[in-house]
């Protein structure tokens, strides 16, 4: 298990998704509660914390978050084509929610210990089939990192994340990879995992 960081409280955003490190995430923005963390979040400039629903939807009642989520800073915003804000958020440091409370307009608030950042590992060569993997993915859906740095996919952690955003994992399998602290076992679970999408 990760060791922790010092105790901070941020207000929470149940998702339907995994924002992983580095990871970029655009959402649309219409519940009052939700304007409200973006209005916080801008004023002060601080983050607020992505986490998958475990039970529950992303609008109406307070969903159920998962433990382990990912702190999202909002680095850009539009004005919707159907009138509703949109906001482009990045992902940080991981965290693990201590204990949850519910303000009165439904808006989760969790206290989190976060997670240092995990360590740049090489990537092994038995894993070199993922890079190429990788870098087909990019061309063809064309996300911001299209013109990444030839070197992070050098990194384990960098590979892993991406890979782990890019296919289409269900979304168990999306917080498994999140919750993991050691690259390198990411890295082999997603190698395990491929034989699923190649075609017959």
């Amino acid at each position: 298990m990760a060791a922790q960081l010092p105790l901070n409280e941020v207000p929470l955003f149940p998702l339907n998704t995994v924002l992983y490190p580095g990871g970029h995430l655009q959402l649309r923005i219409f519940e009052p509660r939700y304007l409200d963390l973006v209005r916080e979040c801008t004023r002060t400039g601080s983050a607020f914390g992505v986490c998958l629903i475990l039970e529950g939807a992303e609008a109406g009642a307070p969903a159920t978050p998962a433990a382990v989520g990912t702190l999202a800073r909002i680095t850009d915003f539009s004005h919707r084509a159907d009138g509703l804000l949109g906001i482009t958020t990045e992902g940080g440091s991981r965290f693990r929610v201590l204990r949850t409370r519910v303000r009165s307009d439904g808006l989760l608030r969790g206290e989190v210990a976060l997670w240092p950042e995990e360590a740049t590992q090489q990537v092994p060569v038995e894993f070199s089939l993922l890079q190429t993997i990788l870098e087909r993915l990019i061309e063809t859906m064309g996300p911001p990192w299209r013109h990444a740095s030839r070197d992070l996919y050098d990194d384990a952690g960098w590979l892993g994340f991406r890979l782990a955003e890019l296919l289409p994992l269900a979304g168990d399998e999306q917080q498994h990879l999140l919750e993991m602290t050691d690259p390198i076992r990411r890295l082999a679970t997603l190698r395990d995992i491929l034989p699923r999408f190649q075609k017959a």
